[in-house]
């Protein structure tokens, strides 16, 4: 069933889903739940629909975390989107990666697949601690024709995160060949003390440049608290990641400090996303990708403050215009954990670095009662971004419920746009 909505900015601020599109023998159901950017008089979204990968709200099947995904083109022009994803069975516990492919631009998907090498294995002299593998996201290497998924490892201790124990942590990666087999798990090394305790690009957006270079971000630091982020640029030759040069570090001395960089292109500047643990999220502007600006934090076009509560945020980009996909305090998910639902997005004034806020729509919305009853809302904190083609976005999360089983639904927003991207 496709179930139509035109919704105002107000109806579609409390927007709830009937949590009935299921995917299932090949067919999937849509329901639309946003319309255009109001009164921007330039809009660029046409529509936004969400459809349900994966059914787990009812928990008789497995919740799918950390759902990211990217196009691989092909010889005949068409293109095959790659997902990475795993099952989450409690905070910060993940079951090994996988992979799942769709021909058809998201609507169906082959059966997940573990990558191998990005399973868990035994630390030596450190008995009974198992070294796994989370926050990865794939992204395609035109110049080598490979996939580069890279993520950062994780210590368990039997069935739960190892928190007594976590040892030093740092990105890994595997490397999906032209013919689809995967490579041996790799490291990607830093000898720098600064990342003594962590250094990583866990979630994080990257970009492939011109001359095959990958530009990213790192956060990191020496102690579990006060990290910094910093641009980041990488060779890669289809096999092997290596650190070319590390920029100089923006830092918070709130909490943890500075965490889950993404960066972005748009007008010949790099834009990086910052999650952060004061109340805000931040924005920072670079010319080469490595020397960024003092950071910013989001705010309004009017120069109200957004709260955001230590959660992360994405870019989505087109060739016309420049969006952040993030949660955010509001009325309706008000006693929901760190407000991780709905998602939202907004446009950027890329030169004032704030969101535009009559251009505010949800992307996927909340489900239930985050007032009365927060701790059956789904939290959707941990989502990805990726163009599909010239006419569509879309934003994939794996829900799930902390405190009600770990339930929750693999969701896909599809965004379709009113004129072609390029970018």
């Amino acid at each position: 069933m496709i179930q139509k909505t035109a919704l105002s900015r107000r109806d579609f601020l409390y927007a709830t889903s009937t949590g009935s599109a299921l995917l299932a023998a090949g067919h999937f159901a849509q329901q639309i739940i946003a319309a255009p950017e109001k009164k921007s008089g330039n809009s660029l979204i046409a529509s936004i629909t969400k459809e349900t990968v994966r059914r787990n709200r009812d928990g008789s099947s497995q919740t799918w975390f950390h759902p990211r995904c990217c196009m691989i083109p092909s010889q005949n022009g068409s293109s095959k989107m790659l997902m990475n994803l795993q099952v989450i069975g409690g905070s910060d516990y993940f079951g090994p990666v996988h992979w799942s492919e769709s021909n058809d631009l998201g609507k169906t998907w082959t059966k997940p697949q573990a990558i191998p090498s990005l399973g868990r294995e035994p630390m030596k002299d450190h008995e009974g601690l198992m070294a796994g593998v989370c926050d990865v996201t794939p992204q395609y290497h035109p110049q080598t024709e490979t996939v580069l998924s890279l993520g950062h490892v994780v210590f368990y201790r039997g069935p739960r995160f190892a928190r007594g124990d976590q040892l030093a942590r740092f990105p890994v990666y595997a490397v999906r060949q032209k013919d689809g087999s995967w490579s041996q798990r790799k490291i990607l090394n830093w000898d720098d003390p600064r990342g003594s305790f962590i250094y990583t690009n866990n979630c994080g957006q990257r970009i492939v440049m011109p001359n095959g270079d990958i530009m990213m971000s790192f956060t990191f630091g020496s102690h579990s608290k006060s990290r910094l982020v910093a641009g980041v640029r990488c060779s890669f030759d289809g096999n092997e990641l290596k650190i070319i040069e590390v920029g100089p570090a923006l830092k918070s001395n709130v909490g943890r400090g500075l965490l889950e960089p993404s960066i972005t292109q748009f007008q010949d500047q790099f834009f990086m996303t910052i999650r952060a643990e004061d109340g805000h999220g931040y924005v920072a502007v670079s010319k080469d990708g490595l020397n960024y600006k003092q950071k910013t934090a989001w705010a309004w076009d009017d120069g109200k403050p957004i709260g955001m509560s230590t959660t992360q945020q994405h870019w989505l980009t087109h060739s016309d215009g420049l969006f952040l996909v993030y949660t955010r305090e509001d009325q309706s998910n008000k006693n929901v954990i760190r407000w991780r639902a709905p998602l939202w997005v907004a446009r950027v004034d890329p030169e004032k670095r704030c969101l535009i806020r009559e251009t505010e729509q949800v992307v996927l919305p909340l489900v239930g009662d985050g007032i009365n009853d927060p701790n059956n809302v789904a939290l959707m904190g941990n989502f990805d971004v990726t163009n599909l083609s010239p006419n569509e976005s879309c934003v994939t999360v794996g829900e799930w419920t902390p405190r009600a089983g770990a339930k929750g639904d693999l969701l896909l927003a599809r965004i379709r746009w009113n004129k072609p991207n390029s970018a």
